[in-house]
């Protein structure tokens, strides 16, 4: 059997593997988790509740480019893309921008309001891109989806920054930070933002570029501790994505993949448990690299892995998530050996994130027009199986928004029909009994709720507080039963409430109407709901809130 001939053979029986893992049922999902924001503890990201969570996502990029929109807007519907994403199995969309995109947003042209199918991107008509930003941000919330920014360059353009620097004479490194003091503030209430990627891909240290540890003006790491520390003083509750450089002591890698300073020379930020450190991590295809020969074996990529990247999970300093990484695919029945040998970096890269799974990934890209691309060229299906049956078997579904599954499970489509809901939870047996179900008030509908809520809080004496909260019907029709959910994003555990019933899962807590108070008419409200509650650490305010299923404003 000769060289390629291996290489096809261990490739066909790999893939078969992981269709094999596709098709397998998942583990039952934690109904809420994944809720609120998130933080580290040693090697691990955890919820808001503690519970273990996995980055598992897909790179959306447009923003940075001179559009200044995402990719296939020209083509679909914003919000049939992110339903793509979550009936794929991703958790998270991780969203590349310019720092010029930010600070002087224009309504761009490169989108569309019809297609074949009829109107598409209604919503986003006369909006600039930043506006935009904040409707995509909205529907990911909405399908249960995470969303991480990343400032991917200064001035619009494609690609990263030539100079390797995350400044540059228009856009000074003042600019920069004021940016992300901006997002931060702008999406201070949205536990959809999970956190702050600072700077795609420093690198150039050879040309007076980044550099880690060197000290002067252009060490990444301190740049990065500044940036980070002045976005944590807005939110001390995002999580700070620190991505590496290309050369440490002039051993040199991928741009923004080489982390081993951080042995010696980790970033300090002054909130603790907030910082994962990111690498970028590609194959033959992007650019010839010494380890890649015929005769690479698992060990020896696993050991390029970990001296780069991986030993920081699995020494335990801190989370590491990969946040690029990508395939090119062969169109021909006979790859040649580079297209062999890209493959085989590829399936053993999966395998290594399933050896490793507290390791976090989003994959470049979504867009169907790279060469790496997930979807088709008409954003409207998955390109192949060979990327999509890989990745199926390292997701890691979460339990807000919509029933999490794996890929290939069933979605309601339909736009503007689709709605978050939280899991139910069974009433505790301390409760009275649920009423059968002949006497049970019908609820009304998602499609036919329109909501507003007030949540406030009238007393907290540190260990415990009092709110209240107020239903209100904006819409025209009558709410004829109801039931409000949301999730806490601390320690917080409700003593008593007045006015409803309540069940608490965690951070879940779910609110139904009395028999006496199950109708909110038109311009109508619910108020005199009220509870007491304890908690330790920080007691911050739930931000989203769910009646019927549908999110109110």
């Amino acid at each position: 059997m000769n060289m390629l001939s291996a290489f096809l053979e261990t490739s066909y029986r790999v893939v078969a593997l992981w269709f094999a893992l596709a098709l397998h049922p998942a583990s039952p999902v934690q109904p809420g988790l994944g809720e609120g924001f998130w933080h580290t503890r040693g090697n691990q990201i955890l919820d808001s509740a503690n519970r273990p969570v996995r980055i598992a996502g897909i790179n959306w990029y447009g923003f940075e480019t001179p559009e200044a929109v995402p990719g296939g807007l020209q083509l679909q519907d914003y919000r049939t893309i992110i339903q793509t994403i979550k009936r794929s199995g991703y958790n998270t969309i991780r969203i590349p921008f310019s720092n010029q995109m930010v600070e002087t947003p224009a309504v761009p042209t490169a989108i569309q309001f019809t297609n074949k199918s009829g109107p598409i991107n209604a919503d986003l008509k006369g909006l600039n891109s930043l506006e935009i930003l904040d409707k995509i941000i909205a529907y990911a919330g909405q399908q249960g989806l995470k969303v991480i920014l990343d400032d991917h360059r200064s001035e619009a353009g494609d690609g990263t920054g030539l100079s390797g620097l995350w400044f540059t004479q228009a856009y000074p490194e003042s600019a920069w930070i004021a940016d992300w003091q901006m997002l931060a503030k702008r999406y201070a209430n949205d536990p959809t933002v999970l956190g702050m990627d600072l700077r795609n891909e420093a690198h150039n240290a050879n040309s007076n570029g980044a550099c880690w540890g060197c000290g002067g003006p252009n060490d990444w790491r301190f740049a990065s501790e500044r940036a980070g520390n002045a976005v944590l003083a807005i939110n001390p509750r995002l999580l700070i994505f620190v991505e590496g450089v290309d050369a440490y002591e002039n051993d040199f890698y991928w741009w923004g993949g080489n982390l081993e300073g951080v042995r010696t020379a980790p970033v300090r930020l002054k909130v603790p448990n907030q910082l994962v450190y990111s690498a970028h991590d590609y194959g033959p295809a992007e650019s010839g690299q010494s380890w890649f020969t015929p005769n690479m074996s698992d060990a020896s990529l696993n050991a390029v892995w970990t001296k780069h990247w991986a030993y920081i999970s699995q020494e335990n300093i801190a989370p590491v998530w990969l946040g690029e990484f990508g395939v090119a695919t062969s169109s021909s029945d006979t790859p040649t050996i580079a297209e062999a040998m890209e493959s085989k970096w590829f399936q053993r890269l999966v395998q290594f994130l399933g050896q490793n799974p507290r390791l976090n990934w989003t994959y470049w890209a979504l867009n169907g027009s790279d060469h790496y691309g997930l979807l088709n060229a008409n954003y409207d299906d998955i390109k192949d199986s060979f990327r999509q049956s890989a990745l199926a078997s390292v997701q890691s579904p979460l339990g807000i928004g919509l029933t999490a599954s794996r890929a290939g499970a069933a979605l309601n489509t339909a736009r503007d029909t689709t709605q978050t809901v939280i899991e139910p939870v069974a009433p505790s047996p301390a409760q009275a009994p649920t009423p059968p179900a002949s006497t049970r008030p019908i609820l009304a509908t998602s499609s036919e709720i329109h909501c507003q809520v007030t949540y406030t809080t009238s007393k907290d004496w540190n260990v415990g507080f009092s709110s209240a909260i107020i239903i209100r019907n904006t819409g025209t029709a009558p709410i004829d039963g109801w039931k409000l959910t949301f999730a806490f994003d601390g320690a917080q555990k409700i003593d008593q409430l007045w006015n409803a019933r309540y069940t608490q899962d965690g951070p879940s807590i779910t609110i139904t109407n009395e028999s006496w108070n199950t109708s909110i008419p038109p311009a109508g409200e619910q108020s005199g709901i009220g509870f007491n509650a304890s908690y330790t650490g920080s007691n911050y305010p739930p931000t989203r809130f769910y009646l019927n299923g549908t999110l109110c404003k």
